[in-house]
């Protein structure tokens, strides 16, 4: 989009305003009552992202920051914990699932290779991770973003000589780590595995790490210099680096105005080769696409998931009006579900990259 002269790159930024305003539009008008049945909210979608996609790309950079790294590692990341992460665990747990193995994961589960259920996609996702990260019993493992600790918790039930560490901002989720690592049940509980609750840039450890991973993390991240010098501080010279986020393949990142506001803030879908075009600290030796059909099937269950908790999870306490929340969260799935569709999954899906140091 830098590419442009001047007239054109500031006759893109007017388009892109109008796109904002609609979009913005639309999403408040839902938000705050508007009857619009899911099929005519998912045919609007289906509508319009293939034609994004294809030929305007440029119109789903809502701001110049979503072009370019920015000066913070991870803007906004206080923000994203209180409107995603810090929500009640009642809502999300039947939501994302729950199992004794797989503890509620927020990130796509492969369907691709066969999977009949949510759980099930969710493991064949984590197969897959292990043998692209090639891990192995006794490997002192690094997650960086872990969630619930549901990376966690499946990796080590497979290898009982592997240690684990993981960092989280969110408290709620750590707390929820915490509960876990008091039940003998739990892998977590096992003494093979450490939490760290805090900021990366404020992590500090004593030794390094064979194998170091981060499942979502990066499309809230603004600053892929600094992220990876820091990751690459942490690594052992032989170890490798596993990194999974949702990605374009478009000319320029995508983020937008909707999401930046309820969901996301600050959060891009990064150009599939970002990350490969920076190698100054650790450098890309391998790299994956995964069809966006995956995902759209992961949102799809989560989706009916939500609707079918609605008994529980509408006395929980979020901040707002429930009927209102309910109608961001909707909007939000549905439209995802599409997104990721759009095209065959063929432009908007997850990258995966196999990382060593330079």
């Amino acid at each position: 989009m830098h590419t442009k002269t001047p007239i054109a790159y500031g006759a893109t930024r007017l388009a892109v305003s109008a796109v904002n305003t609609a979009q913005m539009a639309l999403a408040e008008a839902y938000i705050n009552g508007l009857e619009l049945p899911d099929q005519v909210l998912r045919g609007l979608f289906d509508t319009c992202m293939p034609i994004f996609f294809q030929y305007f790309p440029s119109l789903l950079a809502p701001y110049e920051w979503v072009l370019t790294e920015t000066d913070h590692t991870a803007p906004g990341s206080r923000d994203l914990m209180k409107i995603q992460y810090d929500l009640p665990q009642d809502m999300l747990n039947p939501m994302l699932g729950e199992s004794k193995l797989v503890y509620p994961k927020y990130s796509m589960g492969l369907w691709e290779k066969g999977a009949a259920n949510l759980e099930e996609s969710q493991k064949q996702m984590l197969d897959e991770v292990i043998a692209k990260l090639e891990i192995q019993d006794g490997d002192n493992i690094l997650d960086f973003g872990c969630g619930w600790g549901s990376v966690a918790n499946y990796i080590l039930a497979k290898f009982p000589k592997v240690r684990f560490t993981g960092i989280n901002l969110s408290h709620h989720q750590c707390e929820y780590m915490r509960q876990k690592m008091q039940d003998s049940e739990s892998y977590l509980s096992s003494g093979r595995f450490t939490l760290y609750e805090g900021d990366l840039n404020d992590a500090q450890f004593t030794e390094k790490f064979d194998k170091i991973l981060s499942i979502g993390v990066f499309s809230h991240i603004g600053n892929l210099t600094n992220a990876f010098q820091k990751l690459a501080s942490f690594l052992t010279d032989q170890g490798r680096v596993f990194i999974h986020i949702i990605t374009v393949r478009t000319p320029n990142n995508i983020s937008s105005v909707f999401t930046h506001k309820y969901i996301f803030p600050h959060g891009r879908f990064w150009n599939y080769d970002a990350i490969p075009s920076h190698n100054k600290d650790l450098r890309t030796i391998e790299k994956w696409y995964l069809n966006g059909i995956n995902y759209s099937k992961t949102i799809a269950n989560w989706l009916q998931n939500f609707d079918d908790s609605q008994a529980i999870v509408k006395n929980l306490d979020y901040g707002m009006d429930y009927a209102k929340f309910r109608r961001i969260w909707r909007f939000y799935l549905l439209w995802f579900v599409a997104n990721f569709a759009s095209c065959d999954g063929e432009y908007n899906g997850n990258g995966q990259y196999l990382m060593v140091h330079s």
